[in-house]
C-alpha cells in the first residue's frame, strides 16, 4: 500500500512569510512607535498640525473673531468647524498626535537609559591588533621601560576613563602592556537630557491646558469685576479644572489712560495704556491699589490679569414712551479699525409700549468727508466723540429663553424707525445731547463718554515647567553637539635589545577632523616624558612587510576596521 504521507517542503525565496501572531504584531508596532525615526516624524507632524491654530482664529482666544470668520466665510467656516480648526489644540486629532509623541519619546528614552547605564559601567575596549589600520596612529622608540611608558601615558591622557593591562615575563618584569582610554561619555548624557526635556515640555504644556483656565471680561471705568463664572464674557478651562476652584478675588477699574501718537508718520499709533484701580485678594481683605500695563500683568492668588484690549463705552440713557428711564448704562462699543471706529448694540427690554433696540457706531474723533454727511474717525483719541444710532421697536426675542450675544441685534421681529422722509432714522449725538424718537416712543441721550478695558484672566499651573524644560534641553543639546567620544590606546612592548616600542592610536566614534593632530600631540607629550632613541623604527616585520616611517611618524587610513 502506498504511503500518502508527504515530506514537508521548504518555501522558496518567493514563498509567503508566515503570519505574525497578535503578540508579535503588537511587539512590531511598539518597536515602530518607539523608534527615533517615528518620534521625529511625530514631532514634525505636531508642528504642522499647530499651523492652523496660527492662521484660523481660536474660540479659546477670541470667540468674537471666530464669529466674524463665520460671517465672512459662510461656506468654508462650517467645514473648518467640523474639522476642529477653531479649537485646534483641544481637537481629537491634535491630542492624538500629542499623546503618540509623548509615548514615542518615552519609549525611546527608557531603553537608551539602560544602554547608557551599561556603558558607564563598562571599561574601555581592548586595543586593536593592528594600529596602522585605524584613522590615525604613530610609533616611536624609547629606552624607558614599559612601566614608565604606561605611567606617562596615564598622565598624558588626563581625565579620560582608563584601564591598564600588562604582561610580565618569567622573572616578573613587565615586557608588554597597553593603556586603554575613552572620553566623551557626556555626549550621550546630553542627548538623553535633551529628549527627557522634550517630554518635560510636553507634560508641562499638557498640565497647563488640563489644569488651567482662561477668561475674558470687559470692564468699564467706574465698575468692577468679581472672579466668578457669571462675570466672564468668554471662559474656557481644562478638562481637569473645577470652576469651584476659581480664586475669589475682585477688582475695580477706577481710571484708564490711553496715549496715542498725535503727529508724524505714526500719527494714531498707540503709545501707552495704563489701568489703575484696587484689587481685593479675598472677601474681607483690605483692597490694595494696582497699576496694570500691557505685558505687565497683575498677579492675584495664582491667577494673572492681563490688559489685552480697550475701547470706548458711551453712557446712554433711554426713556420709553411713558417717560420712564428704562436704561442708563455704559455700553462698550468694540473697535473695528485702527482709528477706533467702533460698533455696538443697545437692547432695552423694559421699554413700553414696545421694546426698543439700537444699533450703531461710535467715532472718537469725528470729521466730515463731504459725502452725504457721513463722518469718519480721524484719530483713535476722543477729541470729537460722536455716537451714531439706528433705532428699532418691536420684540427683541429675549423672552424666548434663548441666549443672545450682547453685540448682535436680532432684527427678525423688529421694525426700524423712519424719519419724515421715509428713510431709516439716523441719530447723531455728541456728549450731553439727546433726541426724541418718532411717535412718542421715547428719547435717547448720550450722557457722557467712558472707556472700557478688556481683561484676560488666566491661571496656568506649572507654567515654569516648559521654560525649565527648554532651558535644560538646550544645555543637553549643546553637550551632545560639542562633545565628541574618542577611544585612545597606547601600547608599549619591550624588545630583546632593551628598546621599548611605543604605539599610539585613536578612533573617533563620530566624524572629526582633529584625530590625527590629537595623536601627534599625545605622542609628543609621551616623547617629552619618556625620551626616544632618535633612531628610525622599521615595522616591516610587524605589519604586512610595510615599512613604518621615521620616529614619531603618524599613520592614517580610511579603514576603521
Amino acid at each position: 500500500m502506498a504511503d500518502d504521507r508527504r515530506a514537508p517542503t521548504k518555501k522558496g525565496r518567493g514563498g509567503a512569510a508566515p503570519a505574525l501572531s497578535f503578540v508579535e504584531t503588537a511587539r512590531w508596532a511598539w518597536r515602530q512607535l518607539t523608534s527615533m525615526r517615528t518620534a521625529l516624524f511625530l514631532l514634525l507632524l505636531l508642528a504642522l498640525a499647530a499651523v492652523p491654530g496660527s492662521i484660523v482664529p481660536q474660540r479659546s482666544v477670541d470667540a468674537r473673531a471666530v464669529q466674524a470668520y463665520f460671517e465672512r466665510h459662510p461656506d468654508l467656516a462650517p467645514v473648518l468647524d467640523t474639522l476642529g480648526a477653531f479649537h485646534v489644540y483641544t481637537s481629537v486629532w491634535f491630542s492624538a498626535i500629542y499623546i503618540l509623541l509623548m509615548v514615542s519619546l518615552v519609549g525611546c528614552i527608557i531603553p537608551r537609559v539602560g544602554v547608557y547605564a551599561s556603558a558607564l559601567r563598562a571599561r574601555p575596549p581592548r586595543a586593536p591588533k593592528n594600529f596602522s589600520r585605524l584613522p590615525a596612529s604613530a610609533t616611536y622608540e624609547t629606552t624607558a621601560d614599559v612601566e614608565t611608558v604606561l605611567a606617562a601615558a596615564r598622565g598624558a591622557l588626563g581625565r579620560a576613563r582608563k584601564d591598564t593591562v600588562t604582561d610580565a615575563d618569567a622573572s616578573g618584569d613587565v615586557v608588554e602592556g597597553e593603556v586603554r582610554a575613552e572620553t566623551g561619555y557626556l555626549r550621550e548624557l546630553g542627548n538623553l537630557v535633551f529628549h527627557v526635556s522634550l517630554v518635560v515640555v510636553l507634560v508641562g504644556v499638557a498640565s497647563m491646558s488640563l489644569l488651567g483656565y482662561r477668561g475674558n471680561a470687559i470692564v468699564t471705568e467706574g465698575s468692577g469685576f468679581s472672579n466668578t463664572l457669571t462675570q466672564f464674557d468668554e471662559f474656557t478651562s481644562g478638562g481637569l479644572f473645577d470652576t469651584d476652584d476659581l480664586p475669589p478675588f475682585s477688582l475695580t477699574l477706577d481710571d484708564f489712560d490711553a496715549t496715542f501718537e498725535t503727529d508724524g508718520p505714526q500719527r494714531g499709533a498707540p503709545r501707552d495704556f495704563v489701568a489703575t484701580g484696587t484689587v481685593t485678594d479675598r472677601p474681607g481683605d483690605e483692597p490694595r491699589p494696582y497699576e496694570l500695563k500691557v505685558n505687565h500683568p497683575l498677579r492675584v492668588d495664582g491667577a494673572s490679569v492681563y490688559l489685552v484690549g480697550q475701547g470706548y463705552a458711551p453712557v446712554i440713557r433711554v426713556k420709553d414712551g411713558n417717560g420712564r428711564v428704562v436704561f442708563e448704562d455704559a455700553v462698550p462699543f468694540l473697535p473695528s479699525d485702527p482709528s477706533y471706529t467702533s460698533n455696538g448694540v443697545v437692547k432695552v427690554a423694559d421699554a413700553r409700549p414696545q421694546q426698543l433696540g439700537f444699533q450703531g457706531f461710535f467715532l472718537p474723533t469725528a470729521v466730515s468727508t463731504g459725502d452725504d454727511d457721513i463722518p469718519v474717525s480721524a484719530h483713535p483719541a476722543a477729541a470729537n466723540p460722536l455716537l451714531g444710532l439706528f433705532a428699532y421697536y418691536g420684540d427683541l426675542g429675549l423672552d424666548d429663553g434663548e441666549t443672545q450675544s450682547v453685540y448682535i441685534l436680532d432684527k427678525d421681529n423688529l421694525t426700524q424707525f423712519t424719519g419724515d422722509d421715509g428713510e431709516p432714522l439716523r441719530i447723531m449725538l455728541g456728549p450731553g445731547q439727546s433726541v426724541s424718537l418718532p411717535d412718542g416712543a421715547g428719547t435717547v441721550e448720550f450722557v457722557e463718554l467712558r472707556q472700557f478695558v478688556r481683561f484676560q484672566f488666566s491661571a496656568q499651573p506649572g507654567v515654569m515647567v516648559p521654560l525649565w524644560g527648554v532651558s535644560v534641553g538646550v544645555m543637553g543639546l549643546i553637550l551632545s553637539l560639542t562633545i565628541r567620544p574618542r577611544r585612545t590606546w597606547v601600547r608599549a612592548r619591550r624588545r630583546e635589545d632593551g628598546v621599548t616600542v611605543v604605539e599610539v592610536a585613536a578612533l573617533d566614534r563620530v566624524p572629526r577632523s582633529d584625530v590625527a593632530q590629537s595623536v601627534d600631540d599625545l605622542t609628543e607629550r609621551l616623547v617629552e616624558r619618556t625620551g626616544h632613541t632618535g633612531k628610525d623604527y622599521d615595522a616591516a616585520s610587524e605589519t604586512d612587510d610595510a615599512a613604518v616611517g621615521a620616529t614619531g611618524s603618524r599613520r592614517t587610513s580610511e579603514d576603521e576596521g
